[in-house]
């Protein structure tokens, strides 16, 4: 289900935008920066301050995940179930993929949202229907980073 170029921008870009369904049917999204692909059909990420989020998971388990490389306009969305499991129920060896990859932001970690993935779409910036490179993008975007922060960026 993820392909390996999208499996690829998560790895790089492992910040998400979580979108939930409210109780009143209303949207709710909320960018989540600890993801971990776990198989080709399962994403995860952990609860360090998600109430609302968590919240809205236990009741309406439907989820989708946007990712996005901003330098190369690209973007992936995923669409699955989730399924929170708290921490001192999740199995040793989440905890430990978490741990290797998070370190001490494990014991911020109160649990688990798991994510089995039912659909993947690569979603390519009209750019590229216009004929722009990846390089071309690489570039521009980055001029405009260099604008915006001058000092910080190389």
């Amino acid at each position: 289900m993820l392909t390996d170029e999208i499996r690829t921008l998560i790895e790089n870009h492992s910040a998400g935008m979580v979108a939930t369904v409210n109780a009143d049917g209303t949207p709710s999204v909320s960018p989540k920066a600890t993801f971990l692909i776990l198989a080709d059909d399962r994403l995860a990420f952990s609860n360090i301050r998600s109430p609302h989020t968590i919240e809205n998971l236990k009741d309406r388990p439907a989820i989708e995940v946007c990712f996005i490389d901003v330098v190369l306009r690209k973007s992936a969305r995923i669409t699955g179930s989730a399924k929170y499991v708290e921490k001192s129920e999740a199995e040793p060896e989440l905890i430990g993929k978490f741990k290797d990859i998070f370190g001490d932001y494990l014991d911020s970690m109160s649990g688990f949202v798991l994510i089995d993935v039912y659909g993947a779409e690569w979603i390519l910036s009209p750019a590229y229907d216009l004929g722009s490179t990846e390089e071309q993008l690489r570039e521009s975007y980055m001029s405009k980073l260099n604008n915006i922060y001058p000092d910080r960026l190389s």
